[in-house]
């Protein structure tokens, strides 16, 4: 029978809507990769703690953990404490902190198993951030505390070093600090200001072909301590112009949630193999999970346009998910979430399922649907219905 129910289109009129019966995308079991693909992964909200969601964080610590239990049961490594953990945008240095600690400990159980996790400069107010050596300061705190841990480091792009900064001098001397110091290889990381309006200008500039020039010649005095960069500019040239201009070795860790498929695919240019594709470190892996393990295991395998038919179809689902204004990306992975049944509710840290309107969601669904990603079907649209009841409908 069917699946139906009314849902709201762009124009605010309710139509019935027919899921497309097709089954649910499920990679092999043991299934192998490539490429090397981090999810960043979300954090699972406690809708029951008694505190002011605007203003404190609660994580319900188990559904957490499972998330990441989950995606590595499906090949991909988790991107630990990024901003699709709302990293600064409601989960707060403590807590970043605890949820690292939690991840590589649940990670030891399990074979394989990759984490890096972000370390920035979050914990330092802007009003307490004053001049580079303020920013070095709070980039060696967390540095020091993730790898005393035994993490990997993700090193954040700065909203500090954005503040402060003057131009590229400064941020040479501050990554040439950090680097040095790093007791193995690093993701830098580098977001676009439509992921974060704080850090326009990033490396010093608004130019980002001057931009790209600074962050190279960082990355080429430290090609020991640099395992890859992670780009989100969602814009595919300039990704791969800065992918063939690597040191042999380092890698491009796509963060185009727009064109993360034929960027993984890879063109095959440059001199060495690292130029001719991206590797992945990617939000809306967390989203499409099935379908990034699927298709990748079909890319080293070989079959090409295996891989672009089962993530193809999750493109259309990720640029509206990540549409303007794109910082507001992980309502729609959260939603992912909870349709699919990996948390009991859609309820975020900082109440942040508020910032996407009922019909976007329903496009959504919608979208989810067509790329085969609703894992559950009947539970998916009974809570479709829920929440549109929520709303009137």
């Amino acid at each position: 029978m069917a699946l139906t129910l009314k849902l709201p289109s762009a124009r605010g009129a309710l139509e019935t809507y027919t899921l497309r019966g097709t089954s649910p995308v499920k990679p092999a079991r043991g299934v192998k990769f490539n490429r090397i693909a981090y999810s960043a992964a979300h954090v699972v909200a406690d809708p029951l703690a008694a505190i002011d969601p605007w203003l404190q964080s609660a994580v319900d610590w188990d559904a957490t953990i499972a998330y990441r239990q989950y995606l590595w049961s499906l090949g991909l490594g988790v991107a630990e404490a990024m901003d699709t953990a709302q990293r600064g945008m409601g989960l707060d240095w403590p807590t970043s902190l605890e949820l690292i600690r939690r991840s590589l400990d649940a990670a030891r159980d399990v074979p394989g198993a990759l984490v890096a996790s972000g370390c920035g400069t979050d914990h330092l107010a802007p009003e307490d951030a004053k001049t580079v050596d303020d920013v070095i300061r709070a980039y060696e705190e967390q540095m020091a505390a993730i790898e005393k841990l035994g993490g990997k480091l993700i090193v954040m792009a700065s909203r500090a070093l954005a503040k402060v900064a003057k131009g590229p001098a400064d941020y040479e001397r501050v990554y040439d600090r950090i680097l040095s110091q790093a007791k193995q290889p690093v993701v830098l990381h580098w977001l676009g200001d439509m992921f974060d309006p704080a850090l326009a200008g990033y490396w010093g500039t608004k130019d980002v072909d001057a931009a790209m020039a600074t962050a190279l010649g960082i990355i080429a005095a430290h090609p020991s301590k640099v395992d890859g960069i992670k780009i989100s500019l969602l814009d595919k040239d300039k990704e791969i112009a800065m992918r063939r201009r690597l040191p042999a070795g380092v890698r491009m860790y796509t963060g185009d949630d727009f064109n993360y498929a034929e960027l993984i695919a890879g063109d095959g240019f440059g001199s060495t193999p690292v130029q001719g594709k991206s590797d992945a470190l990617l939000g809306i892996f967390d989203a499409i999970a099935p379908a990034a393990s699927a298709a990748l295991g079909e890319l080293a395998q070989g079959n090409i346009d295996k891989f672009h038919a089962i993530l193809g179809p999750t493109v259309p689902l990720s640029r509206h998910i990540f549409a303007a204004p794109t910082r507001f990306y992980k309502t729609g992975v959260v939603f992912m979430a909870w349709l699919n049944g990996h948390q009991k509710h859609f309820a975020m840290v900082g109440g942040q399922q508020s910032t996407r309107s009922l019909p976007h969601l329903a496009e959504l669904f919608r979208l989810a649907d067509a790329a085969n990603l609703l894992e559950q079907p009947e539970a998916a649209v009974t809570r479709m219905k829920t929440l549109a009841a929520l709303h009137g409908v």
